[in-house]
């Protein structure tokens, strides 16, 4: 093992030394009472109208907000609606250490039902609003969650579809209910906050607080599953908070910060779009943010986040590299409308790489920069808002020709890495010093290492520095997993290191590199082992290519499933003048089409060593979304169920060689 990164001087040192009112230690439930004290009357929380039936809203609890316009809840007013329902809980019967679930979409609601079952001390555990009824059963029954707040009746049918397998208390739906359930343990959101109404809780409330300790447990979530079954981790008060105080350290706005500096503070604007129920978010968009004393609007959902971003105006935004990829898409979907835009727009993002990388620029290049801004730039600043400082990007791999582009276009994006097991964030880019393409340095509170026995040669090949097996550890990191001590066991190292199971490069300057998951590492039969997400990534900014996956595990080659970009193709024929059929199937089977994306795959296999490139493929008609099983809610591939999918398609690649 070797590798220890270490924070640079200046900067860092301030980083390190960094204290205020935000950090410290306490549960959940006192760092949310902290903030409000702090921020009583500043914004906590944005609703949008005409999207949900909110029970909240039935009972009188917050005021209406006209469809497709934003209403405002103060600090002291979400505190209220917290403490209320923390109150309803309590009368609920539920004691401190009990596992309530939340069963929803990100929304205002998520968040106030979350620190509302803090307070009142239960452990909250967490599903995916994708989960069926059977998945949703293994993620209540494994947690013996006593209870479960469900988003809507389309949700609550889910559970009561499988509730005789399980040990449910009561059911709190969020919206209203359009028919009358006859059962006293189904109530919906506004009905439980009546309840709580009820009873005197201000006199009980530092006895709930009091109730819970930094080390007990906060909440169990559930991994994602990409691998096989999702398993519970087990996080504590002190985890998450340990987490908060080192991004705080980070992206707070410590005294050494020059005023133009993207910070993230009370004057903060975002955007939450992401999973709740997934720990980045979680982390980042919802304990950090409240924290901190920001305010966090709601989008409608993941599909309209163009539109949320233009009415939100945000400072910036979390998410994760899928969502950055859509984004480009878009930009370069409106510039595909004549020969001449779309000229513009491929010379504005060569000049936006240049900038990038140029550690000094010229006057002619400032002049390029200037009129490629006026061009381009500036649109796409005003179509996510126009305030928009930094973005943030988690959960998965960026590329790095998508991280220079939003870069030199003044839109940076910090990325970052995590996993659920380190309440997530292990290392981010600095503010002060960015390096696009990396995972930025480890936080103050995270110690970093590395493994290097299971590294193969193509891998050590295509880095200059040293790589291996990431392993961590920290106040952050869980103690281990629920109700699995094979599954601890086999996840830390004798000395105590986590070992996060991805390949990382460690950098002369002590920034981390992402290289692959080290179970995806395809081995090939020739004994070649081969990383298939630097090749994805390779991908990211094609105007051809909408979703890929490269498989060859045991095979003699690499090849891949391609999902095609086809409102791209629909314009290259139309510009062309070729006439294509309908049915997204036969398009896959077109000639012209598999042409289409044979010069594109070929351009990007230079980049790569020859038993890395992609020798074959197989076009798919479907995109890969949560809906459909093929990602996880975090936009994660889930490649075994790819695989699965799509195993004919794979048989008629490898079966003609």
């Amino acid at each position: 093992m070797s590798g220890r990164a270490e924070p640079t001087a200046g900067w860092g040192e301030a980083e390190q030394e960094y204290e205020d009112d935000v950090t410290g230690m306490a549960t959940m439930g006192r760092l949310f009472e902290a903030s409000v004290s702090r921020n009583r009357e500043h914004p906590a929380q944005r609703y949008k109208g005409g999207v949900y039936n909110r029970s909240l809203v039935s009972a009188g609890v917050i005021d209406p907000a006209s469809a497709g316009r934003y209403e405002t809840l103060t600090y002291s007013e979400m505190q209220r609606v917290v403490h209320t329902l923390a109150a309803g809980v309590r009368d609920l019967g539920i004691e401190p250490g009990e596992r309530i679930a939340v069963f929803a979409d990100t929304r205002m609601e998520w968040a106030q039902v979350d620190f509302a079952l803090l307070v009142a001390g239960a452990v909250v555990t967490t599903v995916y609003a994708e989960s069926s009824p059977e998945q949703a059963r293994f993620l209540l029954s494994d947690s013996s969650a006593v209870g479960v707040v469900v988003e809507n009746e389309e949700l609550l049918d889910r559970v009561l579809a499988v509730e005789d397998k399980l040990d449910l208390r009561f059911i709190v739906v969020m919206d209203e209910l359009s028919r009358e359930t006859k059962r006293d343990d189904v109530i919906t959101l506004g009905e439980l906050y009546r309840r709580g109404e009820r009873i005197s809780w201000p006199l009980q409330l530092e006895t709930w607080l009091s109730s819970r300790s930094v080390d007990d447990l906060a909440s169990i979530i559930y991994t994602s599953g990409t691998t096989g079954q999702p398993k519970g981790v087990a996080l504590t008060h002190r985890n998450f908070r340990a987490n908060i105080n080192d991004i705080r350290k980070r992206l707070g706005p410590r005294p050494d910060k020059s005023p133009e500096t993207f910070v993230i503070n009370e004057a903060t604007d975002t955007l939450s779009f992401l999973p709740l129920a997934h720990v980045f978010e979680r982390t980042t968009g919802h304990f950090f943010l409240f924290a901190s004393g920001g305010t966090v609007a709601y989008a409608e959902s993941p599909d309209t986040v163009g539109e949320d971003l233009e009415k939100v105006e945000p400072d910036g935004m979390t998410s994760v590299p899928r969502v950055y990829e859509r984004i480009y898409d878009s930009m370069h979907e409106q510039a595909s409308g004549s020969r001449i835009k779309e000229r513009v727009f491929n010379w504005a993002l060569g000049v936006a790489r240049e900038h990038s990388r140029r550690t000094e620029h010229g006057v002619f290049h400032r002049f390029k920069h200037a009129l490629a801004d006026r061009l381009v730039y500036s649109t796409v600043h005003e179509e996510l808002g126009g305030n928009v400082e930094g973005f943030i990007s988690g959960g998965g791999s960026l590329s790095m020709d998508l991280a220079e582009l939003f870069d030199g276009m003044g839109l940076t994006i910090y990325e970052g890495y995590g996993l659920t097991e380190a309440a997530p964030v292990v290392s981010v880019n600095p503010i002060e010093e960015p390096r696009p393409g990396t995972l930025g340095l480890p936080l103050v509170g995270v110690e970093a290492s590395l493994d290097r026995s299971q590294v193969g040669e193509t891998q050590k090949r295509r880095t200059s520095g040293e790589i291996g097996e990431l392993l961590v550890r920290g106040p952050n990191v869980t103690d281990g997993y629920w109700k699995d001590p094979h599954a601890t066991e086999a996840a830390f190292t004798e000395d105590g290191w986590f070992r996060t199971g991805d390949i990382v490069e460690l950098t002369d300057e002590g920034y981390l590199v992402f290289h692959d998951r080290l179970k995806q590492i395809l081995v090939l039969s020739t004994g070649k082992n081969v990383a298939p997400v630097p090749i994805e990534n390779a991908f990211a900014t094609s105007d051809r290519i909408e979703q890929i996956m490269v498989i060859g595990d045991d095979e003699k080659f690499v090849s891949a499933l391609i999902v095609p970009n086809f409102e791209g193709l629909r314009s290259w024929a139309q510009r062309e003048q070729i006439q294509l059929p309908d049915r997204r199937e036969e398009l896959c089977h077109d000639n012209r089409v598999q042409q289409w994306i044979v010069e594109e795959v070929d351009e990007i296999n230079q980049r790569f060593q020859p038993e890395e490139r992609i020798k074959l493929f197989e076009l798919v008609p479907e995109r890969w979304t949560p809906k459909n099983d093929l990602l996880t809610p975090s936009l994660k591939k889930k490649r075994r169920n790819i695989l699965q999918r799509y195993a004919e398609r794979i048989d008629n690649i490898y079966s003609e060689r």
